[in-house]
């Protein structure tokens, strides 16, 4: 197949999410066409039969802000006329499904028939699409994709339960490539932190739904009872207010600020647990890469997160804000090393159930019934 996928090129889930889908479906032999504004930041385009085709939007004085999405549906139109695209794969609903149905719209006049799969992941359904704004135009791109797929139940629940949905909708989840994970001897914990330490980490683009503030404060509790570091990655808005809180509540010293890395996976097999306490996940990938290194999570027990983090077997989860349960529990595993083992393994074991092999084919799947069906109707 020839594969069109448009995604936001950022380090965020959906992003990550739909560049590794390409690489694997291009490994496969299926030639993938990445459509965005700037190059996805984990897309490697010397990989054989992987391409990159830049959206360019053009700054004009009768316009306040630059017309993206007339940009980006003329982009794919193109890109499907001179590559030859078979099926178009939008992951977000907001811009990226509403530009590929003007897309579909412009070929289907030319006689060109293509199917549109659109991939919903989280704030464009739960944050920025019930925003009445755009609330019209996500409900009409939903309804007129052939296939929609979300990453979680609960995010499919919430979806049907905030907008009038037509369409069925597949529960597709966030995958892992277990692979990255598999170099432990590799792992040095002297780097890090002091003889002695337990090591604690988050990744994630510190928004304020993040909760990071939770995090400094639950390690504070933690750090008075067990000796251990906190090691923050990556960066965002709430990102000086947690350094100067760590300041406040005297641990500066063991919290280290990495910003934004490319170390993630190294850095997590080092880790002797991984904080999650947002206050909605649609999946919670990082909780699921901390996983996949073998490292028990801690986390919130909001959206879809207790889909993946199992309360009790792999970590534990918590009421949004409960900051004291968060470090008693985190005390409590880091201090039983028997527990802390087990919960280790079946970390593992969980993981192992999102792994790209068992995942990937089924956007395979999803690929053949869309083509299937419009071949059907004409």
């Amino acid at each position: 197949m020839t594969i069109g996928i448009v995604c936001y090129p950022t380090f965020g889930g959906s992003g990550v999410v739909a560049t590794e889908l390409g690489t694997y479906l291009a490994r496969k032999g299926h030639k993938v066409h990445f459509i965005t504004y700037s190059q996805p930041v984990r897309l490697d385009i010397l990989e054989e039969n992987i391409y990159y085709h830049e959206v360019n939007v053009h700054d004009y004085p009768l316009f306040a802000y630059q017309p993206y999405e007339l940009a980006l549906s003329s982009k794919m139109v193109d890109t499907v006329l001179t590559e030859g695209i078979e099926i178009l794969h939008v992951h977000y609903a907001i811009p990226h499904a509403y530009a590929a149905y003007m897309a579909k719209q412009i070929l289907a006049d030319k006689g060109i028939h293509i199917p549109v799969v659109t991939t919903l992941h989280g704030t464009d359904i739960t944050l920025v699409g019930r925003n009445p704004s755009y609330k019209p135009a996500v409900t009409f791109s939903i309804n007129h994709s052939d296939i929609v797929t979300s990453v979680s139940e609960d995010l499919k629940k919430e979806t049907v339960k905030f907008f009038v949905v037509r369409k069925d909708i597949e529960v597709i989840p966030n995958f892992i490539d277990l692979s990255l994970y598999e170099k432990e001897s590799e792992c040095t914990r002297s780097g890090i932190a002091h003889p002695g330490q337990k090591i604690i980490t988050h990744v994630s683009n510190f928004r304020k739904v993040k909760r990071i503030m939770d995090i400094i404060q639950s390690f504070a509790l933690i750090h008075k009872e067990v000796p251990s570091r906190l090691v923050m990655m990556g960066d965002g808005p709430e990102r000086e207010k947690a350094e100067e809180l760590a300041k406040e509540l005297g641990v500066q010293e063991d919290v280290v600020f990495l910003g934004k890395t490319t170390e993630v996976e190294r850095i997590l097999c080092l880790s002797d647990l991984f904080f999650l306490p947002s206050e909605t996940e649609s999946f919670g990938l990082a909780a699921l890469e901390a996983m996949a290194a073998k490292v028990p999570v801690i986390s919130s027990n909001a959206g879809g997160l207790p889909e993946v983090n199992i309360n009790g077997k792999t970590g534990y989860t918590v009421n949004v804000g409960d900051v004291k349960k968060m470090a008693q529990l985190s005390v409590k595993l880091l201090k039983d090393e028997k527990l802390h083992a087990e919960f280790k393994k079946n970390a593992f074991k969980q993981a192992e159930t999102f792994s790209m092999d068992k995942v990937l084919p089924l956007y395979e799947n999803v690929y053949e019934r869309a083509l299937e069906s419009v071949r059907a109707s004409f």
